[in-house]
């Protein structure tokens, strides 16, 4: 039975999902803010994070970097009604793995659920991707050249290892936004762009990487 740490301080919301996820077979603990999420978190050791952002005491915000400080592997999904691009990316960086915005359905978080655990079950043998200096491990999520390592995001490593792959070949702008996001909308495209920015100067210690955006079609990683 997976574990789940639900942290939400909306009282009616919380019963709705905590009951919800319990008869789809997930054992649930629920906090109401971010100082009990820590205590459970060392306490439960809990297969998965679920947090909200706006709640008193801590914020989600604060409880995700205080969480990775000790536990970078479990996952962690953000559930917000915030929606600014800046907000999104800051989570992120702090070590989200997904980011759902409120008001949501349960079908869709069991689904984000089972995908980050998926991910986070990964194997060792399949982690690490090479692209010019650079080594990618996408499961510690981190970008290495030479002495240095830069923390990558779960979305920004699962996306470099996508164009990586792709290696040459365009990836289409589509088919992006369904892997890593919900549908195609300018939030969701926006939000693209900035992770491509993004991308681009963690790999800008090596000259010969580029990734170019094909307009209109998707973008393309090439080794000069």
């Amino acid at each position: 039975m997976i574990n789940v740490l639900y942290v939400e301080d909306e009282e009616s919301l919380a019963m709705i999902v905590t009951d919800s996820l319990e008869a789809h077979g997930f054992m649930v603990r629920h906090v109401f803010n971010g100082q009990q999420a820590l205590v459970f978190h060392q306490k439960y050791k809990p297969d998965i994070i679920i947090l909200d952002v706006m709640m008193p005491l801590m914020d989600g915000f604060t409880v995700a970097k205080e969480i990775r400080k000790t536990d970078l592997h479990t996952p962690i999904i953000f559930l917000t009604a915030m929606t600014q691009t800046d907000d999104v990316v800051k989570g992120f960086k702090l070590g989200a793995n997904d980011y759902i915005r409120k008001p949501f359905k349960i079908e869709e978080l069991i689904v984000r659920i089972e995908a980050a655990l998926k991910k986070n079950g990964q194997g060792m043998s399949n982690n690490k991707f090479v692209i010019g200096n650079y080594t990618l491990d996408t499961l510690k999520n981190t970008l290495s050249i030479g002495d240095e390592t830069e923390k990558l995001s779960y979305r920004e490593a699962e996306l470099l290892k996508r164009l990586i792959e792709s290696k040459d070949k365009v990836l289409p702008r589509d088919e992006i936004i369904r892997t890593y996001w919900t549908n195609d909308t300018y939030f969701t495209g926006r939000s693209l762009d900035v992770f491509i920015s993004r991308i681009r100067k963690y790999l800008s210690g090596d000259e010969r990487i580029k990734i170019t955006n094909i307009r209109g079609v998707g973008y393309m990683l090439s080794l000069d």
